[in-house]
């Protein structure tokens, strides 16, 4: 049903021959009315498809039951973690989940979702893996309604954020391999900005503090994806340095998996892999990943909470942790 086409409670009263404000009592269950009139209400408003707009109702009692969420529409699998954590503190709240999609560092696209979000009178705005620029911040603080950043961080701290910290991530998936006698490691799948490129910043500490040389191309970029992982083998497989690729995402993990197979070799045999995230997808494929997994659900939980139950928070960075599994081996000396 289009918003054009919307039965309205004035066409329910033209349909019953009744006011508008008797027929408007009914539907909210306000007043006192004859049974007759009260079932011939609510089976014209039932056969002709009537569907109660929650932002109006909530417009005139001041007070909105619906939040936002705007995700961003780059290909990965672990906000639906996050977003499994808002919906169902929403349900045991009776609030609604209004959610839209929008490019990552994309100010156009982010701006469109913000002005749809505040047209619909939300309670509140959680955005999930959102580079926002200065412009958007702006846009956000402009509004009285409460936003928060989920899975990325906020320069200057703008907005209220709730992610893993992107640089001891990345240092911690470096040490790992090195511990396991890797010298040769290599970073696929990051993007080029944003907060998220802190897991390259760490790994090239991690590299330094134990004296070890980085090549340039063992450092590739994308944007978190699968076709990033197949792509970036390619590049890999022509030297053959490399014996660790930590990924960016258990996506581009299972891209590189995938492409290393097709060429005859063997994970970790030939070389070990790493990726970010751990999500369910690290156990499904052969070898399992290891992966530096990262607290999602807790962030989806964390970031409606802020805005239900009025907790204060600037900034938080949860807690991840190191998961083995079969893709990694330890190098003889």
């Amino acid at each position: 049903m289009t918003l054009q086409n919307r039965v309205t409670i004035k066409d329910i009263a033209k349909a019953t021959q009744l006011s508008v404000a008797t027929v408007s009592r009914i539907l909210h269950k306000k007043g006192q009315h004859s049974s007759v009139t009260v079932k011939r209400v609510t089976e014209t408003a039932n056969k002709m498809g009537y569907v109660r707009n929650t932002s109006a109702a909530d417009l005139v009692n001041q007070k909105s039951r619906i939040v936002a969420v705007i995700v961003s529409n780059t290909k990965s699998n672990f906000s639906e973690h996050i977003i499994d954590a808002i919906e169902s503190k929403a349900a045991s709240d009776d609030l609604n989940v209004f959610i839209l999609h929008a490019g990552n560092r994309d100010e156009q696209s982010q701006l469109k979702a913000i002005k749809t979000v505040i047209e619909r009178a939300v309670m509140g705005i959680i955005l999930v893996s959102l580079e926002l620029d200065d412009n958007v911040l702006t846009t956000l603080n402009s509004t009285s309604i409460p936003s928060i950043c989920l899975s990325t961080s906020v320069k200057d701290t703008a907005i209220p954020f709730v992610t893993s910290d992107n640089y001891q991530m990345g240092y911690a998936a470096t040490q790992l391999m090195i511990d396991k006698g890797h010298t040769k490691i290599a970073i696929a799948g990051i993007p080029t900005a944003g907060s998220i490129n802190q897991r390259i910043a760490g790994y090239l500490q991690c590299m330094s503090d134990h004296h070890l040389r980085v090549e340039p191309d063992w450092i590739q970029y994308g944007t978190c994806t699968y076709d990033d992982g197949e792509k970036t083998w390619q590049v890999y497989a022509k030297k053959r340095e490399i014996t660790c690729a930590i990924c960016a995402s258990d996506l581009t993990a299972i891209g590189m998996l995938n492409a290393i197979t097709e060429m005859g070799l063997k994970v970790p045999d030939d070389i070990s892999l790493v990726s970010f995230d751990g999500t369910d997808i690290v156990d499904m494929v052969r070898p399992r990943i290891t992966s530096i997994s990262q607290s999602f659900y807790e962030m989806g939980l964390a970031g409606i909470k802020f805005l239900t139950d009025g907790r204060t928070i600037q900034k938080q960075y949860l807690p991840f942790k190191i998961v083995e599994r079969e893709s990694t081996r330890r190098l003889e000396k």
